[in-house]
């Protein structure tokens, strides 16, 4: 299967895509999840400016890397949420957040996360993951009182908005893998079950299946690929590590911030958390996915120096094809002698 292991960019944006390249390939990554933030990846500038995919391709070639996916979690992340505030004007470029108006702010998201399709294509890229943003994630506590009515209008105000961008997805030949995230429209099992039929089911939706959000929320992530084995459209490796149990640190985490001890738990480098990655890699091999395994390096305890060539070390371990027959086809009497 030889499945290739790329670099997501997202957590390297402050520093210049040459040199994330450069530090890529030296490592010996196949490859990289190229963010459309920082300096990376620029949506309006690959489709405006001649020459810009080709200097792209360039500097990915000149280090042998190659691309198989772009990632614009941060304006997705706008296209549904409500409230739109200044954590939103933080990571949105000024083109998309405009004047700040929050209903000008998610059209013009939705407008740019269509545009993210349009340049995949014309990068030579498939798949596009990001988030997708929440009416309803507020509303998570159920307190005060929340009608169901009220919940099933935040699915409702997500197929309203996502449709339309999914329409230019199927236009391009390009499919969106949303990632199951907690503050997103599906962040579990059942809201992705409900994610998925708000929509129909179309084919342009899928999932990036990231293990680090479900462990937290005691989810088991391997059950989670096979059961949404024909939506894993794209895989993250990120781990994550549980602290919960002492009586005092709690699964929403107390508002402390990253690496704190008090928290219940943290995201951690691939290999140093609670995620079962050997049952999660088998699982992938029983669902046949072929596509690219992407290192996600974010943990506020290790540089990420250490922490991105050792997860590579500890992914390439795992990345085990299937065997081409079954162990027990040696004792059928065919391939017997006497």
């Amino acid at each position: 299967m030889a499945r290739p292991i790329t670099l997501f960019t997202g957590q390297w944006a402050d520093l210049p895509f040459e040199e994330v390249c450069k530090l890529a390939g030296e490592w010996g990554y196949d490859g990289l999840e190229i963010a459309c933030w920082g300096d990376h990846f620029e949506v309006d500038r690959a489709l405006a400016e001649d020459g810009y995919i080709e200097s792209r391709r360039e500097i990915l070639d000149r280090h042998g890397l190659k691309v198989w996916a772009i990632s614009n979690h941060l304006v997705g992340q706008a296209v549904c949420d409500d409230p739109i505030d200044q954590r939103h004007q933080d990571i949105l470029p000024p083109a998309v957040w405009g004047d700040g108006d929050p209903e000008g702010v998610r059209q013009r998201a939705a407008e740019r996360m269509a545009d993210t399709a349009r340049a995949a294509a014309k990068l030579g890229v498939k798949t596009v993951i990001g988030f997708t943003g929440s009416a309803i994630w507020k509303y998570v506590a159920m307190f005060p009182p929340v009608s169901d009515a009220v919940i099933q209008e935040g699915y409702a105000d997500f197929a309203r908005r996502w449709n339309p961008i999914l329409d230019v997805f199927d236009e391009v030949g390009v499919k969106f893998a949303h990632e199951v995230h907690p503050s997103e429209i599906a962040y579990d099992y059942w809201t992705t079950v409900a994610t998925l039929e708000a929509i129909g089911h179309r084919e342009a939706f899928g999932l990036n299946w990231d293990p680090s959000h479900m462990v937290w929320q005691d989810l088991d992530p391997a059950a989670f690929i096979w059961d949404f084995k024909d939506r894993i459209y794209h895989v993250d490796c990120k781990d994550a590590r549980k602290r919960i149990g002492n009586g005092r640190n709690g699964r929403l985490s107390s508002h402390l911030p990253w690496s704190d001890p008090r928290r219940g738990w943290d995201f951690v480098s691939t290999g140093h958390g609670d995620v079962p990655w050997e049952d999660c890699f088998r699982t992938l091999n029983a669902i046949g996915y072929d596509g690219p395994i992407s290192i996600e390096w974010e943990d506020a305890g290790m540089d990420r120096l250490v922490g991105a060539p050792g997860a590579l070390e500890y992914v390439r371990a795992l990345n085990f094809d299937k065997p081409e027959a079954a162990f027990d086809a040696a004792f059928s009497s065919s391939s017997t002698t006497d």
